[in-house]
């Protein structure tokens, strides 16, 4: 009964981290920012690697999900630093959009939010025009980055609880055959020898 909790607990952390996930892919793709569209991806693939081995006692998978919690809280928490502008970084930077002049997309579209626009136009036409001033805004563009980040990171944490929990209890209850109390993983045991019956 312990090991069915646990790996439903796993199965409902990695549903909410895809649900969560999925919302930010949609504004990051709406905001044209790379880097995070291509790091989400990544972070998909492995919370259904997470998934699959919870769903099918696959410990390599969760382990493999586990590892990745920890590269996902690192990502997010260079996030938290980005839009904080700690340091060097600097969230009016292309560093996020890798160079194509895109913001996230909570700056201008943010709740009651209204953005006021130069009338001079003398930047590059390849490049998205950015606002003067944003004004109105409920909510700062950078402090809903900020959130978004520090929800993954504590769906990261408890995914990483999840698996290394069920993970132990998977290789508790690993039930490989042994066959005339050898190891199962040596050949000789596991040839099969044909029977003779005299007729």
């Amino acid at each position: 009964m312990g090991s069915c909790t646990r790996r439903h607990f796993v199965l409902s952390i990695c549903f909410l981290q895809m649900i969560t996930i999925i919302e930010r892919q949609v504004f990051d793709f709406l905001g044209y920012m790379w880097a995070p569209i291509l790091v989400n991806f990544f972070h998909m693939l492995f919370v259904i690697f997470g998934f699959y081995g919870a769903y099918h006692f696959r410990v390599k998978y969760i382990v493999t999900y586990l590892i990745w919690n920890f590269v996902w809280i690192g990502w997010n928490a260079f996030l938290i630093c980005f839009y904080l502008n700690v340091g060097e970084l600097d969230r009016d930077g292309d560093l996020l959009n890798m160079g194509t002049g895109s913001v996230s997309w909570f700056e201008v579209n943010g709740f009651g939010c209204n953005p006021t626009y130069s009338m001079n136009i003398t930047e590059d036409p390849f490049r998205p025009t950015r606002p003067e001033r944003v004004d109105g805004c409920l909510l700062d563009y950078a402090l809903v980055e900020v959130v978004h980040s520090v929800v993954q990171c504590s769906l990261a944490l408890l995914g990483i609880f999840g698996a290394i929990f069920i993970s132990c209890i998977f290789l508790d209850e690993d039930d490989r055959f042994d066959f005339m109390n050898g190891d199962a993983k040596s050949p000789q045991h596991t040839v099969v020898h044909p029977i003779l019956i005299d007729s």
